[in-house]
C-alpha cells in the first residue's frame, strides 16, 4: 500500500510541486488549504490523483477535527507561509510580525501536534521555514523571527518524538504565487536582483524545494536537520540590503 502524504498547504507553490513530485513517485496525497477554487485547480492539474480537504490552518480551533477527518498518514508536509513582518526594523509594526506568527508559526505548531495521533510512528513531519532564519538580511527581521521559530523546534521535536522523524527546508527566493502582490514588472526587476546576488544565477522554482522535501520524506536517516535550499543567496547576501523587497 502506497504511503500517504498530507500536505497543508499543498494547492500551490511548494506545497503543489511537493504533491505532483509526490504522486509521480506513487505516493497516496491529500492537499489541503484555504480556497476552494485554487484546491478544485490544483486536483484538476494533479489528473485529480490526489484528495483535497479545505481548511484554513490559521484557525487552529479546527485543525484537531480536520486531521480527524484525514486519517491515518505517514508524513506531514506543512507547506505554510506568510508575508506578514517584512521591512525596516525601525518601520515594521509588531501587529504586522503577530500577524506572521499567526500565519506561520502557530499553524505549523497546531497542524504537527494535531498529527500525533494519526501519523506513523516511523513516518516524517516537514516543516518550511526561509533563509530569512539564517541570514542577516537587512528589512527581514520580522520573517526571519517567524522562520527561525520554527526552524528551532526542529532538533527538540526530533529528540522528544522519536522515533517519529522531523525536518524542515529553508527556501531561499522561490517563483511562487507569493510574489503575486508586486507587479509584473516589479517581480520580473526583483528576481533579476536576486538572481544577481545568488551564487548558482538564477532564483528557485518551487519544485527545487519539492526535491529537498521528498529527500526527508524518503530517507529514514534523516531527522533533526533543516536543508537550505536556497542557491547560495544566504551566504552572498548577508548585510546586504535587499533589492526591491524582502523574501519571505
Amino acid at each position: 500500500m502506497s504511503q500517504h502524504v498530507f500536505i497543508v498547504g499543498g494547492s500551490s507553490g511548494i506545497g503543489f510541486a511537493t504533491a505532483s513530485r509526490l504522486l509521480d513517485r506513487r505516493y497516496a496525497v491529500t492537499i489541503a488549504g484555504r480556497d476552494s477554487a485554487k484546491l478544485a485547480k490544483a486536483k484538476v492539474a494533479l489528473r485529480d490523483a490526489a484528495n483535497t480537504v479545505r481548511f484554513d490552518a490559521s484557525d487552529t480551533s479546527t485543525i484537531a477535527g480536520t486531521f480527524a477527518e484525514i486519517g491515518a498518514i505517514d508524513h506531514l508536509v506543512l507547506a505554510l507561509g506568510s508575508g506578514k513582518g517584512g521591512g525596516p526594523f525601525s518601520g515594521v509594526s509588531l501587529d504586522a510580525v503577530r500577524m506572521g506568527f499567526d500565519e506561520k508559526v502557530f499553524p505549523h505548531f497546531a497542524c504537527a501536534q494535531a498529527a500525533l495521533a494519526s501519523i506513523a510512528k516511523t513516518g516524517s513531519i516537514t516543516f518550511l521555514s526561509a533563509v530569512s532564519a539564517h541570514s542577516a538580511m537587512p528589512g527581514t527581521a520580522g520573517l526571519g523571527a517567524a522562520n527561525a521559530a520554527i526552524a528551532a523546534i526542529v532538533p527538540i521535536l526530533a529528540a522528544e518524538l522519536r522515533p517519529l522523524r522531523i525536518n524542515a527546508v529553508s527556501p531561499g527566493v522561490i517563483d511562487t504565487p507569493w510574489w503575486d502582490f508586486l507587479s509584473a514588472k516589479d517581480k520580473e526587476s526583483a528576481f533579476a536582483g536576486y538572481a544577481a546576488i545568488t551564487p548558482v544565477g538564477r532564483i528557485g522554482q518551487p519544485d527545487d524545494v519539492a526535491m529537498a522535501i521528498e529527500f526527508l520524506i524518503s530517507n529514514s536517516f534523516m531527522s533533526g536537520q533543516t536543508i537550505i535550499c536556497d542557491g547560495g543567496i544566504g551566504l552572498e547576501s548577508t548585510g546586504r540590503a535587499v533589492p526591491s523587497t524582502d523574501p519571505r
